[in-house]
């Protein structure tokens, strides 16, 4: 909202469910003067009628969450004949919205959801990163906010909406289910040291893998600058994947409150990393890394400025084409960056060339001297699939199962199918073993 206060000269209508809440909120941007007023909209029964008679040129979506949201008021706002943008970033919401393009094109208004920083700003950074590649092997993200930084409630909800419920990844080559808030590990980034990071869920799953379908993985992280925090959530989320508990949900309340007891040991820095993997346009194997650092709190002004871009578009009238969009159709990089300058925002790029020749063959020069086959096997580009039967026996002593069950080794006994995919994966290879029911995976380096 400051952002069109301050880039543009348009009045701008602060809508919600208690209009005195947006009176308050207008109260304290006094210096704006008349080009602020408030009326009351509940985005859960809003009728096309009521929004027709506000006579905005565009209404942006903003409050959420989004997750399980049936569209009823992004339908309500194009019937009316009005603009439409959200922050949406959840991934059925997203999934579903192109089914508003008829409605759109009938009403004549343009609408466009994900103008947030996922998956709007995520997949325009992807965009420019593989930008004439031939071939984009794995994307990873990871949203990085400073411990600072108030969090809503909708945002709260957001992430317990799948904590600890299974998600739909494409990783090691294929889909498969993980769990979200699971997959922790640790990422170190530049400038703000090492942060804890966990999986979470937002549609850039599937729009990367729509723009790149041969992609081989797509994994999408957020950290929670306190370690206490982020491990107390990963730990709760434990007990929906045991199936204690149905989901976190109900908790949002608690949660919420108890975060913020925790703000005062947080930073005002946080950021964003989004990597890709792949080939570029001269057939070489490359690594791109966009790094987002903010500083001085500024880091909860991203998500608006996305959904800034589309209106400022819309009022120059560089938007025109009437339909649903999804942001990262219609927005590029170096438009959401231009609004950066107004704060403590910086990015850098950094390209790096990868080995192409296969690992065993860059440590062992004999490797030519293997079969064919053998060497085939072992040259993934990007990656080798191995499938065939083995026969498992069970080892008998109680320890050596129990460390076989904690490995993933598999522990039945018989003929079972076996599949082998050996991975690309930076100067390395990353090795998925499938034996039965069973999957263990390791990292392979030089």
């Amino acid at each position: 909202m400051r952002g069109l206060l301050e880039t543009t000269d348009c009045h701008v209508i602060v809508c919600g469910r208690s209009l005195a809440k947006a009176e308050t909120l207008i109260a304290s941007l006094r210096r704006y003067g008349d080009r602020l007023s408030a009326a009351r909209i509940d985005r859960n029964a809003a009728e096309p009628l009521r929004i027709k008679a506000l006579k905005a040129f565009c209404i942006v979506d903003a409050a959420g969450p989004f997750q399980n949201d049936d569209l009823s008021f992004a339908r309500a706002v194009i019937c009316s004949g009005t603009h439409y943008v959200d922050l949406a970033d959840a991934r059925d919401f997203i999934a579903r919205f192109p089914s508003l393009d008829d409605i759109a094109k009938s009403s004549g208004v343009v609408a466009v959801s994900g103008a947030s920083s996922t998956p709007g700003l995520s997949m325009a950074v992807v965009a420019h990163l593989t930008d004439a590649w031939q071939r984009v092997d794995h994307v990873e993200m990871c949203i990085l906010p400073g411990g600072q930084a108030a969090l809503g409630l909708s945002v709260v909800r957001a992430i317990l909406s799948y904590a600890g419920r299974p998600v739909e990844i494409r990783a090691f080559g294929g889909p498969r289910h993980a769990f979200g808030w699971g997959f922790l590990s640790r990422r170190r980034v530049k400038d703000l040291g090492l942060r804890l990071q966990s999986l979470v869920e937002t549609a850039d799953l599937d729009l990367v893998a729509r723009s790149y379908p041969d992609v081989r993985s797509v994994l999408f992280f957020a950290s929670v600058e306190q370690k206490i925090l982020h491990i107390g959530l990963w730990i709760l989320s434990g007990f929906v994947r045991a199936g204690f508990v149905r989901s976190l949900l109900p908790f949002a309340q608690v949660l919420h409150a108890s975060a913020k007891v925790f703000r005062p040991w947080g930073t005002d820095r946080g950021g964003m990393v989004v990597e890709a993997e792949g080939v570029n346009a001269e057939g070489r194997r490359m690594h791109a890394c966009w790094t987002l650092i903010a500083e001085r709190g500024d880091g909860p002004t991203i998500p608006a400025l996305p959904a800034l871009c589309v209106v400022q578009q819309l009022l120059k009238g560089h938007l025109t084409s009437v339909g649903a969009h999804l942001c990262g159709d219609v927005l590029g990089l170096q438009s959401i960056e231009k609004q950066f300058a107004r704060f403590a925002i910086s990015t850098h790029v950094s390209f790096t060339a990868l080995a192409d020749a296969p690992l065993f063959a860059r440590k062992d020069s004999r490797f030519f001297d293997m079969p064919a086959c053998v060497q085939m096997a072992h040259s993934p580009s990007p990656a080798s699939v191995l499938e065939g039967e083995v026969q498992i026996q069970r080892e008998e002593n109680v320890v050596a199962r129990l460390i076989a069950r904690c490995v993933g080794f598999p522990v039945g006994e018989g003929s079972h199918a076996a599949r082998v995919a050996i991975e690309q994966k930076g100067d390395g290879e990353v090795w998925v073993r499938k034996f039965g029911a069973s999957e263990f995976r390791s990292f392979l380096s030089a």
